[in-house]
């Protein structure tokens, strides 16, 4: 849709959605595939406003994955008990890192030697004195069951998160070699995920919280994570979606229809099989020039970053 407004000065004058122009609402997506697709002898003759609807949510969680800039960020400061909860648009982390005192972001590395396991030692022993009931697993053999209460850290998280390590960026280059020259030949095998001071991480997927390392307490974090696009209606029974206020970047615009076209159409028993093929293969075109398009590249910049090809470098 082209620009309505003909005065431009509320715009930068006032605040708001500013740079909102180059994105496209689901809504009007929906609105739009409706008016070009669906209609007597058209491709989607009787398609149905729910089905285009299924599709497009569906198309924009796909595109969100992969292709479109969905990447969100949050800031704030690790507490004391070195857990922070996912947020609740969660799918997937970016990058976590935290901030020193002059901005620059040191990256938090995770880690595949730790969790956070269910503790049951107090429901997984047995007591066979006469008169008491005895248990095991969480269950009473008198006939009563025992809830397991799930602590939110366990002992072997609890010791993850005891473990200290040194900011090199705080120690002076003397104090690096008074504290690591020692090392010096005894390092052979070394990991370079665990070999850096900046912490680590893990996720408890079943809990829904990101476990940090104790050197990272009162630090603050950046978490960017991948979310699927979507925006619920705030205060609304059943959290439905709302389509006005789920956005779709203009350079994606083909490959969304692309993706509602197919989908409708797999849906159908009669469509033939070449039509399903050439759709199939307009969708996958669709989304890599969308993917090409949001990649950003600048001729310029990647000019200069090119450059530093003509140094040497030792091995």
């Amino acid at each position: 849709m082209g620009i309505l407004k003909q005065q431009y000065g509320p715009y930068y004058d006032e605040g708001g959605d500013h740079g909102g122009y180059k994105q496209l609402s689901l809504e009007e997506v929906i609105q739009s595939f409706n008016a070009a697709y669906v209609g007597k002898g058209k491709i989607c003759e009787d398609v149905l406003i729910n089905d285009i609807t299924y599709h497009a949510i569906r198309g924009l969680q796909e595109l969100s994955y992969d292709t479109l800039r969905s990447e969100k960020d949050w800031e704030l400061i690790v507490p004391s008990t070195l857990m922070v909860v996912l947020p609740i648009d969660y799918v997937n982390y970016v990058k976590l890192a935290w901030t020193d005192s002059v901005g620059i972001e040191r990256i938090i590395y995770p880690t595949n030697k730790s969790s956070n396991p269910l503790d049951i030692t107090e429901v997984n022993t047995v007591t066979g004195t006469e008169g008491e009931a005895e248990t095991w697993g969480g269950f009473d053999t008198a006939g009563d069951d025992t809830d397991i209460t799930t602590d939110e850290v366990s002992e072997t998280a609890a010791n993850f998160q005891s473990q200290t390590a040194t900011d090199l960026g705080d120690l002076a280059s003397d104090e690096v070699d008074d504290e690591y020259g020692h090392l010096y030949g005894q390092r052979y095998g070394l990991d370079p995920v665990h070999s850096q001071a900046n912490g680590s991480f893990f996720i408890d997927d079943s809990q829904g919280r990101i476990h940090f390392s104790s050197n990272i307490a009162g630090k603050t974090l950046v978490l960017k994570y991948i979310s699927d696009g979507l925006v619920q209606t705030p205060l609304s029974p059943g959290q439905s979606i709302d389509l006005s206020m789920s956005f779709v970047h203009k350079f994606a615009e083909e490959a969304i229809y692309k993706h509602i076209l197919y989908g409708c159409l797999l849906a159908r028993k009669d469509t033939p099989p070449p039509l399903l093929a050439q759709l199939k293969r307009e969708r996958f075109a669709e989304t890599r020039k969308a993917k090409i398009r949001l990649s950003n590249l600048k001729s310029e910049e990647l000019t200069q970053v090119l450059r530093g090809a003509s140094k040497i470098i030792k091995h």
